[in-house]
């Protein structure tokens, strides 16, 4: 065990993974569609973050297993928002790329202006403000630079719009101009369907374009981002085309594995390929942990698997079936300094004090005048009329669930003053998915409350409430997880820990039963459920425990 301390005033304590091991997942948590960028010795990973703000987030690692996130690429208001748009709408698969002093991300703003790029001289930003793309008509955008060329290549509509059956996509390109930040030139179809289209493959998504030797590859997604997720591989003499599909394809799949089989990885797809510190591939892709068939409720992760080429194709987790826990790590692991622990077993605090931890997440936008650090108080919430419930911005601060069995706890110092009033702690998956640990008061009393959201009402039911001494200041909450059941405590006293409900039904949080694409979120979330208030919460620290 060490301790150590981030410039965000976190504190950590963690376990040291095996030295010579890559750990899976490399990014634990909701931590989607990867996508990573090699500059000299360095690597940069950026991921989906939806409707959440800052979104996202810019990973640096010199080898590919201890990751840093330095910034995040959409980091202020005034680059975009996400008002009015459900917590799984928003940015849809970023990628990252780099061209001779300056760093590019494309992505899809779902539902809006569509694709669009920022650039930034330094990965940790600032970041452009977006130029929006509107020739690209799609999802899932990616640059590829050749030796004097430029290529946007992404996900897009069946040829002439007219799709012969459900999940019938292309994957299309154009030429880009890097000095003006446009396409040029007529779009040119690559892929129509997927490896054979006679067997209707779905979903063709995610593309890359890289070279190696004389062919250009074409890597991309196959099969949805669920269960039968795989990834396919296609190459030509040309960067548009024609693509030949490998004769072996899918590259990598779990799909027709036994999903009854011990501890399993699944739904792994979405790759991209890099050149590691030894020379040899590796690939960064996502995948999900479920405890039990397809529940999970940490969202799609950041894994990593070697990669074989074989008569000049590449192969993902070639030595076996299934993908692993881990993998030998044949270079010297790099663990840079004052870093949060990202995979294996960890703990940590947060301590708010001047700074918020940049991995921190709020709700469609950030908006300063509704909170306050200062290191007396800690993290000071308005109470605010808006709910998590709506597609507004609450007074709502959350970090990852990273473990199927963890554990998250907060000192709230809250007083509060009618029953529309409350403070305390949520387990959030999406706006009627989610469990609320609070303080309030019910007929004079005050009492500690654990609320579900309800899908069918729109609205939340209380599940439990407890009379507790008026004005007793300082309160502790916890939430349990432990894979399919979450377990709700409270302490008035530092660490004497009493229950106020066990047993509660952990699937309601998971992505097979709540939809979408996002993972759960332990959040500090203070609210005047639609009235006026001049109320406020304050939160001392968040503290964060995963062991499985």
């Amino acid at each position: 065990m060490r301790n150590c301390f981030l410039l965000f005033f976190i504190c950590l304590t963690f376990e040291t993974s095996a030295q010579s091991k890559f750990i899976n997942p490399v990014l634990s948590g909701f931590y989607p569609d990867p996508s990573v960028t090699k500059v000299g010795p360095d690597y940069y990973l950026v991921n989906s973050t939806f409707s959440y703000f800052p979104g996202i987030p810019v990973f640096h690692s010199k080898d590919l297993k201890n990751w840093k996130q330095i910034g995040n690429v959409i980091d202020r208001p005034t680059q975009m928002n996400f008002l009015g748009d459900a917590v799984t709408r928003g940015l849809f698969a970023p990628s990252i790329n780099y061209r001779n002093g300056t760093y590019y991300v494309t992505c899809t703003l779902i539902d809006r202006k569509g694709n669009f790029v920022v650039t930034a001289k330094n990965p940790a930003g600032p970041w452009s403000d977006p130029v929006w793309l509107p020739q690209v008509k799609g999802i899932d955008p990616s640059l590829f630079f050749d030796t004097n060329t430029a290529y946007i290549v992404y996900n897009s509509d069946a040829p002439d719009n007219k799709p012969l059956y459900s999940g019938h996509r292309t994957i299309r390109a154009y030429e880009f101009d890097l000095t003006t930040l446009k396409v040029k030139g007529e779009e040119k179809q690559l892929v129509n369907g997927g490896v054979d289209l006679s067997k209707k493959p779905v979903w063709i998504e995610g593309p890359h374009i890289f070279k190696r030797a004389d062919w250009y590859y074409l890597c991309a997604a196959e099969g949805g981002t669920s269960v039968n997720h795989s990834q396919v591989i296609f190459r030509s003499k040309s960067a548009t085309g024609p693509y030949v599909p490998y004769e072996n394809n899918p590259i990598l799949t779990q799909r027709n594995l036994d999903p009854s089989r011990k501890n399993p990885i699944t739904s792994a797809g979405h790759a991209e390929l890099v050149e590691g510190p030894d020379g040899k591939t590796y690939a960064l892709f996502l995948a999900v942990r479920p405890y039990e068939g397809d529940f999970y409720n940490t969202g799609r992760e950041t894994f990593i698997a070697p990669v074989k080429w074989t008569k000049g194709w590449p192969v993902i987790n070639p030595d076996f079936e299934a993908l692993q826990y881990s993998y030998p790590m044949p270079f010297k692991e790099v663990k840079q300094k004052n870093t949060a622990p990202q995979n294996g077993n960890f703990s940590y605090r947060i301590e708010f004090k001047s700074s918020l931890d940049p991995a921190l997440l709020f709700l469609r936008t950030i908006d300063s005048s509704w909170y306050k650090l200062d290191k007396s108080n800690g993290l000071t919430l308005n109470l605010l009329p808006e709910t998590c419930m709506g597609t507004g911005n609450p007074a709502f601060i959350g970090k990852r669930q990273q473990h199927q069995v963890c554990t998250a706890s907060t000192l709230l110092n809250f007083s509060p003053k009618n029953e529309s009033e409350k403070a305390g702690m949520l387990i959030f998956q999406n706006e009627y998915h989610f469990y609320y640990l609070c303080k309030s008061v019910d007929k004079g009393l005050e009492v500690l409350q654990l609320y579900k959201g309800s899908p069918q009402t729109k609205s939340m039911d209380l599940l439990s409430q407890l009379a507790i001494e008026k004005h007793i200041g300082e309160l502790q909450l916890k939430i349990e997880a432990k894979n399919d059941k979450y377990n709700f405590y409270y302490a008035t006293a530092p660490t004497q820990w009493k229950t106020l409900k066990e047993g509660v039904d952990g699937k309601f949080l998971s992505t097979k039963t709540a939809g979408g694409f996002v993972g759960s979120l332990f959040a500090l979330y203070a609210t005047s459920s639609g009235q006026p208030s001049t109320n406020k919460a304050s939160f001392k620290w968040l503290d964060y425990s995963g062991d499985e």
